[in-house]
Protein backbone atom coordinates (compact mmCIF):
# COMPACT_ATOMS: atom_id res chain seq x y z
CA UNK A 1 0.00 0.00 0.00
CA UNK A 2 1.27 3.47 -0.93
CA UNK A 3 2.32 5.89 1.84
CA UNK A 4 -0.44 8.27 -0.32
CA UNK A 5 -3.21 5.85 0.07
CA UNK A 6 -2.21 5.00 3.63
CA UNK A 7 -2.08 8.47 4.97
CA UNK A 8 -5.68 8.81 3.34
CA UNK A 9 -6.76 6.09 5.23
CA UNK A 10 -5.69 7.26 8.62
CA UNK A 11 -7.23 10.79 7.88
CA UNK A 12 -10.76 9.00 6.87
CA UNK A 13 -10.37 6.73 9.69
CA UNK A 14 -9.74 9.80 12.16
CA UNK A 15 -12.71 11.30 10.85
CA UNK A 16 -15.15 8.43 11.19
CA UNK A 17 -13.86 8.49 14.98
CA UNK A 18 -14.46 11.86 15.44
CA UNK A 19 -18.29 11.62 13.97
CA UNK A 20 -18.77 8.60 16.32
CA UNK A 21 -17.60 10.72 19.46
CA UNK A 22 -19.99 12.99 18.79
CA UNK A 23 -23.23 10.95 18.12
CA UNK A 24 -22.72 9.15 21.29
CA UNK A 25 -21.79 12.30 23.15
CA UNK A 26 -24.87 14.10 21.71
CA UNK A 27 -27.46 10.51 22.03
CA UNK A 28 -26.37 9.56 25.46
CA UNK A 29 -28.31 9.67 28.43
CA UNK A 30 -26.20 12.42 30.42
CA UNK A 31 -25.80 14.84 27.12
CA UNK A 32 -27.72 18.79 28.17
CA UNK A 33 -31.30 19.08 27.40
CA UNK A 34 -31.79 22.34 25.54
CA UNK A 35 -34.28 23.88 23.53
CA UNK A 36 -36.86 27.00 23.19
CA UNK A 37 -39.95 27.68 25.05
CA UNK A 38 -42.08 30.89 24.20
CA UNK A 39 -44.13 32.45 27.78
CA UNK A 40 -45.65 35.56 27.31
CA UNK A 41 -44.92 36.31 23.54
CA UNK A 42 -41.13 36.21 24.54
CA UNK A 43 -38.90 33.46 23.13
CA UNK A 44 -36.27 31.59 25.98
CA UNK A 45 -33.33 29.36 25.54
CA UNK A 46 -32.35 26.78 27.67
CA UNK A 47 -30.05 23.97 28.69
CA UNK A 48 -30.54 21.93 31.96
CA UNK A 49 -27.80 19.29 32.65
CA UNK A 50 -28.45 15.75 33.04
CA UNK A 51 -24.82 14.72 34.88
CA UNK A 52 -23.31 16.83 37.62
CA UNK A 53 -20.22 16.08 39.28
CA UNK A 54 -18.00 17.06 42.58
CA UNK A 55 -19.43 18.10 45.62
CA UNK A 56 -22.34 19.99 45.92
CA UNK A 57 -26.00 19.92 43.76
CA UNK A 58 -26.58 19.85 40.48
CA UNK A 59 -27.37 23.71 39.42
CA UNK A 60 -30.40 24.54 37.28
CA UNK A 61 -30.29 27.79 35.67
CA UNK A 62 -32.34 29.66 32.80
CA UNK A 63 -31.82 33.14 30.93
CA UNK A 64 -34.64 35.24 31.74
CA UNK A 65 -34.13 39.06 30.80
CA UNK A 66 -37.62 40.02 31.71
CA UNK A 67 -38.18 40.70 35.71
CA UNK A 68 -41.94 39.95 35.56
CA UNK A 69 -41.27 36.42 34.60
CA UNK A 70 -40.53 33.80 37.96
CA UNK A 71 -39.34 30.19 37.62
CA UNK A 72 -40.79 27.21 40.03
CA UNK A 73 -39.01 24.13 40.17
CA UNK A 74 -40.31 20.55 41.55
CA UNK A 75 -38.17 17.62 42.07
CA UNK A 76 -37.51 14.24 43.92
CA UNK A 77 -35.10 11.24 43.73
CA UNK A 78 -35.71 9.20 40.69
CA UNK A 79 -36.79 5.77 41.94
CA UNK A 80 -37.81 6.95 44.99
CA UNK A 81 -40.79 7.10 47.28
CA UNK A 82 -40.53 10.96 47.89
CA UNK A 83 -42.69 13.34 47.62
CA UNK A 84 -42.61 15.68 45.04
CA UNK A 85 -41.10 19.23 46.18
CA UNK A 86 -41.63 22.50 44.70
CA UNK A 87 -39.71 25.78 45.21
CA UNK A 88 -39.27 29.07 43.47
CA UNK A 89 -35.80 29.90 41.38
CA UNK A 90 -33.97 32.45 42.78
CA UNK A 91 -33.06 35.15 40.52
CA UNK A 92 -29.77 37.01 40.29
CA UNK A 93 -30.04 39.16 37.34
CA UNK A 94 -31.33 38.45 33.97
CA UNK A 95 -30.36 34.20 35.21
CA UNK A 96 -33.01 32.24 37.47
CA UNK A 97 -31.34 29.74 39.09
CA UNK A 98 -31.62 26.40 41.89
CA UNK A 99 -29.09 24.05 43.08
CA UNK A 100 -30.76 20.82 44.03
CA UNK A 101 -29.92 18.57 46.78
CA UNK A 102 -26.54 16.82 46.70
CA UNK A 103 -26.94 13.23 45.95
CA UNK A 104 -24.29 10.12 46.80
CA UNK A 105 -22.80 8.97 43.32
CA UNK A 106 -25.24 7.26 40.52
CA UNK A 107 -28.33 8.89 42.94
CA UNK A 108 -30.38 10.49 40.46
CA UNK A 109 -32.96 13.63 40.90
CA UNK A 110 -35.82 14.13 38.64
CA UNK A 111 -36.60 17.50 38.27
CA UNK A 112 -39.50 19.43 36.15
CA UNK A 113 -38.84 23.52 35.04
CA UNK A 114 -41.73 26.08 35.04
CA UNK A 115 -42.22 29.35 33.67
CA UNK A 116 -45.14 31.61 35.69
CA UNK A 117 -45.68 35.68 36.08
CA UNK A 118 -48.30 37.24 37.90
CA UNK A 119 -51.78 36.20 37.31
CA UNK A 120 -50.98 33.45 35.21
CA UNK A 121 -50.40 29.33 35.70
CA UNK A 122 -46.42 27.79 35.64
CA UNK A 123 -45.88 27.07 32.06
CA UNK A 124 -43.55 23.96 31.62
CA UNK A 125 -40.12 24.34 30.26
CA UNK A 126 -39.74 21.15 29.00
CA UNK A 127 -42.36 18.36 27.67
CA UNK A 128 -41.18 15.81 30.14
CA UNK A 129 -38.99 15.47 33.26
CA UNK A 130 -35.28 16.08 32.97
CA UNK A 131 -33.19 13.08 35.38
CA UNK A 132 -29.66 14.26 36.20
CA UNK A 133 -27.44 11.70 37.39
CA UNK A 134 -24.66 12.60 40.48
CA UNK A 135 -21.45 11.39 40.05
CA UNK A 136 -18.08 11.76 42.12
CA UNK A 137 -15.04 13.92 40.98
CA UNK A 138 -12.83 12.34 38.62
CA UNK A 139 -8.74 13.54 38.53
CA UNK A 140 -8.74 15.50 35.04
CA UNK A 141 -5.90 13.12 34.19
CA UNK A 142 -7.94 9.80 34.45
CA UNK A 143 -10.12 11.23 32.30
CA UNK A 144 -7.52 12.48 29.44
CA UNK A 145 -6.18 9.10 29.73
CA UNK A 146 -8.81 7.54 29.81
CA UNK A 147 -9.81 9.42 26.15
CA UNK A 148 -6.80 9.15 24.52
CA UNK A 149 -6.60 5.37 24.94
CA UNK A 150 -10.22 5.00 24.00
CA UNK A 151 -10.45 7.77 21.07
CA UNK A 152 -6.77 5.76 19.77
CA UNK A 153 -8.73 2.66 19.62
CA UNK A 154 -11.81 3.39 17.84
CA UNK A 155 -9.28 4.81 15.31
CA UNK A 156 -6.75 2.17 15.14
CA UNK A 157 -9.75 -0.35 14.83
CA UNK A 158 -11.42 1.43 11.51
CA UNK A 159 -7.90 1.76 10.42
CA UNK A 160 -7.61 -2.58 10.77
CA UNK A 161 -10.50 -3.10 9.38
CA UNK A 162 -10.14 -0.54 6.49
CA UNK A 163 -6.50 -2.19 5.50
CA UNK A 164 -7.91 -5.62 5.52
CA UNK A 165 -10.82 -3.97 2.67
CA UNK A 166 -7.88 -2.98 0.78
CA UNK A 167 -5.94 -5.93 1.71
CA UNK A 168 -3.02 -4.52 3.39
CA UNK A 169 0.00 -5.85 4.74
CA UNK A 170 0.01 -3.79 8.70
CA UNK A 171 -3.41 -5.79 9.82
CA UNK A 172 -1.69 -7.59 12.58
CA UNK A 173 0.22 -4.86 13.90
CA UNK A 174 -3.25 -2.65 13.52
CA UNK A 175 -5.07 -5.20 15.51
CA UNK A 176 -2.33 -5.33 17.99
CA UNK A 177 -2.52 -1.84 18.74
CA UNK A 178 -6.22 -2.25 18.83
CA UNK A 179 -5.97 -4.34 21.55
CA UNK A 180 -3.61 -2.54 23.42
CA UNK A 181 -5.30 0.70 23.36
CA UNK A 182 -8.79 -0.90 24.09
CA UNK A 183 -7.53 -2.66 27.12
CA UNK A 184 -5.79 0.02 28.58
CA UNK A 185 -7.95 2.86 28.17
CA UNK A 186 -11.95 0.54 28.80
CA UNK A 187 -10.40 -2.22 31.03
CA UNK A 188 -8.24 -0.58 33.43
CA UNK A 189 -8.39 3.27 33.27
CA UNK A 190 -11.98 3.24 32.62
CA UNK A 191 -12.92 0.87 35.24
CA UNK A 192 -10.71 3.25 37.57
CA UNK A 193 -12.48 6.44 36.05
CA UNK A 194 -15.49 4.70 37.52
CA UNK A 195 -14.86 3.61 40.78
CA UNK A 196 -14.18 7.67 41.03
CA UNK A 197 -17.58 8.53 39.19
CA UNK A 198 -19.87 6.00 41.23
CA UNK A 199 -17.71 3.56 43.58
CA UNK A 200 -17.67 0.29 41.29
CA UNK A 201 -14.79 -1.42 39.04
CA UNK A 202 -17.17 -2.80 36.89
CA UNK A 203 -20.68 -2.82 36.88
CA UNK A 204 -21.29 -4.51 33.20
CA UNK A 205 -21.92 -8.44 32.89
CA UNK A 206 -21.90 -10.58 35.30
CA UNK A 207 -22.56 -7.93 38.10
CA UNK A 208 -24.76 -5.86 36.40
CA UNK A 209 -26.04 -4.38 33.14
CA UNK A 210 -24.15 -1.17 32.22
CA UNK A 211 -23.86 -0.96 28.62
CA UNK A 212 -20.54 0.30 28.29
CA UNK A 213 -18.49 -1.92 30.33
CA UNK A 214 -20.45 -4.81 28.26
CA UNK A 215 -19.74 -2.92 25.15
CA UNK A 216 -16.23 -2.43 25.30
CA UNK A 217 -16.01 -6.33 26.34
CA UNK A 218 -17.07 -7.42 23.41
CA UNK A 219 -15.49 -5.51 21.46
CA UNK A 220 -11.91 -6.28 22.85
CA UNK A 221 -12.99 -9.75 22.75
CA UNK A 222 -13.96 -9.76 19.22
CA UNK A 223 -10.66 -8.09 18.05
CA UNK A 224 -8.41 -10.72 20.47
CA UNK A 225 -9.97 -13.21 18.43
CA UNK A 226 -9.55 -11.43 15.14
CA UNK A 227 -5.85 -11.25 16.38
CA UNK A 228 -5.40 -14.39 16.74
CA UNK A 229 -6.75 -15.47 13.31
CA UNK A 230 -4.61 -13.22 11.66
CA UNK A 231 -1.47 -13.68 13.45
CA UNK A 232 -2.26 -17.46 11.97
CA UNK A 233 -3.46 -16.43 8.71
CA UNK A 234 -1.79 -13.16 7.73
CA UNK A 235 -4.75 -13.17 4.96
CA UNK A 236 -7.25 -13.24 7.03
CA UNK A 237 -9.12 -10.21 5.51
CA UNK A 238 -12.67 -10.97 6.90
CA UNK A 239 -11.58 -11.39 10.56
CA UNK A 240 -10.28 -7.50 10.27
CA UNK A 241 -13.10 -6.59 9.09
CA UNK A 242 -15.64 -8.13 10.99
CA UNK A 243 -13.35 -7.11 14.16
CA UNK A 244 -14.01 -2.85 13.16
CA UNK A 245 -17.53 -3.31 12.18
CA UNK A 246 -18.49 -4.86 15.42
CA UNK A 247 -16.33 -2.54 17.27
CA UNK A 248 -18.54 0.28 15.23
CA UNK A 249 -21.61 -0.88 15.98
CA UNK A 250 -21.21 -1.56 19.97
CA UNK A 251 -19.18 1.99 19.73
CA UNK A 252 -22.37 3.81 17.77
CA UNK A 253 -24.48 2.65 21.35
CA UNK A 254 -24.94 5.92 23.31
CA UNK A 255 -22.38 6.35 26.00
CA UNK A 256 -24.11 5.46 29.86
CA UNK A 257 -26.59 3.72 28.80
CA UNK A 258 -28.01 1.47 31.26
CA UNK A 259 -25.05 2.81 33.28
CA UNK A 260 -25.00 3.10 37.29
CA UNK A 261 -27.92 4.24 39.11
CA UNK A 262 -29.07 4.66 42.96
CA UNK A 263 -32.58 2.45 43.85
CA UNK A 264 -33.46 4.96 46.66
CA UNK A 265 -36.86 2.65 47.11
CA UNK A 266 -34.80 0.24 48.73
CA UNK A 267 -33.67 2.77 50.96
CA UNK A 268 -35.46 2.99 54.49
CA UNK A 269 -38.02 5.87 54.23
CA UNK A 270 -36.14 9.35 55.02
CA UNK A 271 -32.96 7.89 54.06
Amino acid sequence: MSKQKSLTLWIVSILLMLGIVIFQRMTGPTYPVSGNISFNSQSFDYEFPRSHGGKGGATIQLIVKDKKVSGEITFRRFRSHDDWKIDTMKRSGDTLKYELPHLIPAGKMIYHVSLFSEGTQPVPVTKEPVIVRYKGAVPALVIILHLFFLFSSITLSIRGGLEAIFKGEKLFSLALMTCITLFIGGLIIGPIMQEYAFGALWTGWPIGHDLTDNKTAVAIIMWLIAMWRIRKNPKAWGWGIAAAIIMLVVFFIPHSLLGSEVDFTKFPKGH
